[in-house]
């Protein structure tokens, strides 16, 4: 029996190698497999098998992978885990993501997905377009991020939604607490991103290599008090939507989030400091960075939506206190 792997290319994959896109994407197959698969011609990018290892993928492009008996991909097992729906309708949803949650399956983590949950809620009654380990999923925001993301009950919605995010045309707003407190106070930071050399997990800002990312950032509030470090609340508006772009911009320009552990300081001490501003800041999972508003043209009704969340609880007992410290 001849098993098939169909994948579409995102936006954050455009220009990889084909093997490079291959080997993330299918992490139960080594890249010298994929190699090999790919010289056999049972690689074919929009149905052309004229391919090679070091052959470009772009946005939007199809690819499908074959090879009767060694290809398996794993199957995605329906869990029922609840879901904070925000709107349905028959082309799609939205929902509200919390912080802890992966997107979908991949480096390990195969269970407890959105993507699991979305399989026992909706069975097969989801977009297939990037492949059943992930039904329906437009785009990912990160596991310790909370927020909106938009999921496409088939591949006619999908593929439109798929184009406004390429085009830049959907509208994606973060609220996010900061350290310190950044210049300009209001800005917009344009750079290229890509992998650390030193941790393949991490990004980084390059000046030669890369991915173009643009943040637009707007300070809402500084917070400043003498047993508090300074502290800045941010709205970011994303037009591009690269791999941790928002941790990695703010870091570029000297900050980080609040309970950041990959892109922020290591052991933080303090000499005086609040002790409940301590105690809310240790109960802070992950970092305070949550996508509230999502905009954008309906696929079928064609007209323009808006979606906002409300921010999780350990954000919002940190905001308070803040606020309330403030004052």
């Amino acid at each position: 029996m001849n098993n098939s792997i169909k994948l579409l290319v995102s936006e954050d994959c455009n220009d990889e190698r084909i093997d490079v896109f291959l080997s993330k994407e299918l992490e139960n197959l080594t890249r010298s497999f994929i190699q090999k698969l790919i010289k056999k011609k049972k690689v074919k990018i929009n149905e052309k098998s004229i391919v090679t290892p070091a052959t470009k993928v772009k946005k939007n492009d199809k690819v499908i992978v074959t090879n009767s008996y060694t290809l398996k991909e794993k199957k995605l097992l329906p869990e029922q885990i609840d879901l904070e729906i925000i709107y349905e309708d028959e082309d799609l949803l939205v929902i509200n993501k919390p912080k802890g949650m992966v997107v979908h399956p991949g480096a390990g983590n195969y269970k407890k997905t959105l993507a699991n949950a979305l399989a026992y809620k909706f069975q097969n009654n989801l977009s297939d377009l990037n492949g059943s380990l992930r039904p329906g999923i437009v785009h990912r925001i990160d596991k310790e991020t909370s927020g909106l993301l938009v999921i496409a009950k088939n591949n006619f919605a999908h593929s439109n939604l798929g184009k406004q995010f390429n085009n830049h045309s959907i509208k994606r707003k973060y609220l996010c607490l900061i350290w310190g407190i950044i210049r300009p106070l209001n800005g917009r930071v344009e750079t290229l991103i890509s992998r650390n050399k030193k941790n393949r997990q991490l990004m980084t800002v390059s000046e030669i290599r890369g991915k173009k990312a643009i943040t637009n950032y707007k300070t809402l509030k500084v917070f400043t008090k003498k047993d508090i470090p300074k502290i800045s609340l941010l709205e970011c508006e994303l037009e591009t939507g690269r791999t941790h772009q928002i941790r990695v911009h703010i870091k570029y320009k000297g900050s980080s989030i609040l309970g950041d552990k990959q892109y922020g300081k290591k052991n933080l001490r303090f000499k005086k400091v609040n002790r409940v501003f301590l105690e809310k800041l240790k109960k802070i999972k992950g970092q305070a960075l949550h996508a509230q508003t999502l905009e954008f043209i309906h696929p079928i009704k064609k007209k323009w939506v808006r979606f906002k969340s409300n921010i999780p609880d350990d954000f919002k007992k940190m905001l308070d206190l803040l606020e309330n410290l403030n004052g």
